[in-house]
C-alpha cells in the first residue's frame, strides 16, 4: 500500500498536534478567565454585602405579628432603592447591570425586594431560597479595649458584627444566570443577585477571538511544517534527483556531503560507495565488451578472408564447398555480433562517434522497401510518407537501425501479413513507424523488449534467428542523434516501432 507524501503527513501531523495544544490551551485560558472574572465579581458581591450594613436601622423593632404587622417605612425603602440603583453600575461594567436585592429583617419580614426587573418574581424567589440556606450568624463578641487614663471607665464598645463569610452560587432562570451571595446580620439579612450577562458577552468575545486565531494559527503552523519538512527533505529530493540520472552515462554522479544534515551523511556516504561500485563495475564489464569485440574483429575478418579464398578454390557444387559456405555464413554472422557489441560499448562510454551529414530518410525508406519486396514477396506493404524527408546523421547507423525494424517486422510477422509504413515530420521532428501484423506482445515483455539479449518467450522465437541486440543497438543508435525508439500501444494483432529523429 502506497502511503501519502511524507512532507504531507509531517505538515499534517504537526498541525494536529499544534491543533490539539492551542485548542487544550485555549479552553484552559478560557475557563481560567471565566473563573476569574467569576471570582472578581464575588469579591466586588461581597464588598456590596458587607456596606449593606450601615443602611441597616440601629435600633430593634417589635416583631411584626398578625395583629400588627409591620408597616414598610417609605424613607427606608427609598433608602434601600438608591442602593440598588448604586449597585447596578458597580460591577465593572460601564453599562447598567441587572441586579436584584432582597433585604429581610431579622424576623424573615420583608424590608425591601426588586421590583423592577422582567423576572422579578423568579429571581426573588432564588434569593429568598438562598437566605433560608445562609446559616445565622455567631454571637456577637465584646473585646473590652484598654481604657485611656482620661475615659470614662462606664464607657464600653459596641459589639463586633462579624457574619459568617457568604456563599455564592450560580443560578438560572428563564431569561438570564445570575450570581447570587446572601449574608445574615443580626438585625437583617441580605441577598443580591447580579446578572453575568456581561461576563458571558466578554466570554463570548473571547471565544470568538479563539475561534478566529487558532484555525489561523494552525494555518500558519501546517505552512511552517511543510517549509521546515521541505528544507530538512532536502537531501532527500537531492539523493532522488542523483538517482534519476543514474544511467550508464551518470554513474559519476556523486552527491556532496559538504552542507548536509548529520543524520544523512552515512546514507549518502552509502550511496555514493554503491555509485562507485557500480560505476567501476559497469567500466570494466564495457572495456571488456569494447576489447573483447575489438581483439574478436581481426582474427574473425582473417578467418572470413581465407573462407572466402578457399570458398573459391574448391570444386563448385561439392560438399566441400556447402560446408565452407555455412561456416562463412556463421563468421559473418559472428562478426555482425562483434559490430553491435563495439558500438554497444561505445554508446555506453558516451564514445559513440556520428558522422552528421544531410539524409533523407525518405531515400532510405524506399531502399528499405524494395529489400522488404525482394526478401519478403508473400507480405503485403503499405506506404504512407512522402518525399524531402531530410534530417542531419549519420547515414550507415541510420541505416543499421531500419534494417533491424525492418528486420524484426520480416522475422516476427504472420504467414501472410503485412507491414506498413508511416513516416511525417514536425517543425522539430521526423517520426518514422513501422507497423506490422503479428502475436500478441505479452506486457511482461513489454518492458523488457530493448534489454540486450532478451528474446522473450522462447517458444515463440525458438525458430527466429537473433541474439536480442539489434533493437537495443538500434534505441541507442537514435538516443545517440538525440532522438528515441520506442514500442507502440497498437490493438491486438500488430506491432508498431516509432522511431523519433529531431529536425536539427
Amino acid at each position: 500500500m502506497k502511503l501519502p507524501s511524507f512532507r504531507l503527513r509531517i505538515a499534517l501531523l504537526s498541525a494536529a498536534l499544534a491543533g490539539s495544544t492551542l485548542v487544550g490551551f485555549g479552553a484552559v485560558s478560557w475557563f481560567q478567565i471565566y473563573n476569574a472574572k467569576i471570582s472578581r465579581l464575588d469579591a466586588e458581591l461581597l464588598n456590596h454585602l458587607m456596606r449593606a450594613t450601615p443602611n441597616f436601622p440601629p435600633r430593634e423593632e417589635p416583631p411584626a405579628s398578625a395583629a400588627f404587622p409591620r408597616k414598610e417605612n417609605s424613607g427606608e425603602r427609598s433608602r434601600w432603592q438608591f442602593y440598588e440603583d448604586s449597585l447596578s453600575y458597580s460591577f465593572g461594567s460601564n453599562t447598567k447591570t441587572p441586579v436584584a436585592l432582597v433585604v429581610l429583617d431579622a424576623n424573615n419580614n420583608i424590608l425591601y425586594q426588586s421590583n423592577s426587573l422582567p423576572a422579578d418574581l423568579e429571581v426573588n424567589r432564588l434569593l429568598l431560597a438562598r437566605l433560608q440556606l445562609t446559616p445565622q450568624p455567631p454571637p456577637p463578641k465584646r473585646e473590652p479595649p484598654p481604657l485611656p487614663s482620661n475615659t470614662n471607665p462606664s464607657f464600653e464598645r459596641p459589639p463586633l458584627i462579624r457574619p459568617r463569610p457568604p456563599q455564592f452560587v450560580t443560578e438560572r432562570t428563564k431569561t438570564a444566570v445570575w450570581r447570587i451571595g446572601a449574608t445574615k446580620f443580626p438585625n437583617a439579612q441580605v441577598a443580591i443577585a447580579v446578572s453575568l450577562q456581561a461576563v458571558d458577552r466578554d466570554m463570548a468575545t473571547i471565544r470568538n477571538i479563539f475561534l478566529v486565531s487558532i484555525p489561523g494559527a494552525l494555518l500558519l503552523v501546517a505552512v511552517g511544517a511543510w517549509l521546515v519538512s521541505g528544507g530538512a527533505l532536502r537531501p532527500i529530493r537531492q539523493l532522488t534527483g542523483v538517482i534519476q540520472q543514474v544511467t550508464v552515462k551518470g554513474l559519476d554522479q556523486r552527491i556532496p556531503i559538504g552542507t548536509t544534515d548529520v543524520e544523512f551523511v552515512e546514507l549518502i556516504q552509502v550511496f555514493n560507495l554503491m555509485l562507485s561500485r557500480l560505476e567501476r563495475s559497469f567500466t570494466q564489464a564495457s572495456r571488456f565488451s569494447g576489447d573483447a569485440a575489438h581483439e574478436l574483429k581481426t582474427p574473425l575478418t582473417i578467418l572470413q578472408g581465407e573462407l572466402e579464398r578457399t570458398l573459391q578454390q574448391v570444386d563448385p557444387g561439392s560438399e566441400v564447398q556447402q560446408r565452407l559456405s555455412n561456416l562463412l555464413d556463421e563468421v559473418r554472422r559472428l562478426s555482425g555480433i562483434m559490430r553491435k557489441l563495439l558500438l554497444l560499448s561505445l554508446a555506453d562510454a558516451g564514445k559513440m562517434s556520428l558522422y552528421l551529414v544531410e539524409v533523407d530518410m525518405s531515400e532510405l525508406l524506399m531502399e528499405m522497401l524494395e529489400d522488404v519486396e525482394m526478401l519478403a514477396p508473400h507480405l503485403t506493404v503499405q506506404t504512407d510518407f512522402t518525399d524531402g524527408l531530410w534530417v542531419k546523421g549519420d547515414r550507415d547507423l541510420l541505416i543499421q537501425i531500419l534494417q533491424n525494424l525492418f528486420s524484426n517486422a520480416i522475422k516476427y510477422n504472420l504467414a501472410n501479413g503485412w507491414i506498413q509504413i508511416r513516416a511525417h515530420q514536425t517543425p522539430t521532428t521526423l517520426h518514422v513507424t513501422i507497423v506490422n501484423a503479428s502475436k500478441d506482445i505479452p506486457l511482461s515483455d513489454r518492458d523488457r523488449i530493448f534489454d540486450r539479449f532478451y528474446r522473450g518467450d522462447p517458444s515463440r522465437n525458438r525458430k527466429v534467428e537473433g541474439i536480442g541486440l539489434g533493437l537495443s543497438l538500434a534505441r541507442e543508435i537514435a538516443r545517440a542523434h538525440r532522438g528515441d525508439l520506442t514500442l507502440d500501444l497498437t490493438s491486438s494483432g500488430q506491432t508498431a516501432f516509432t522511431l523519433t529523429l529531431p529536425m536539427k
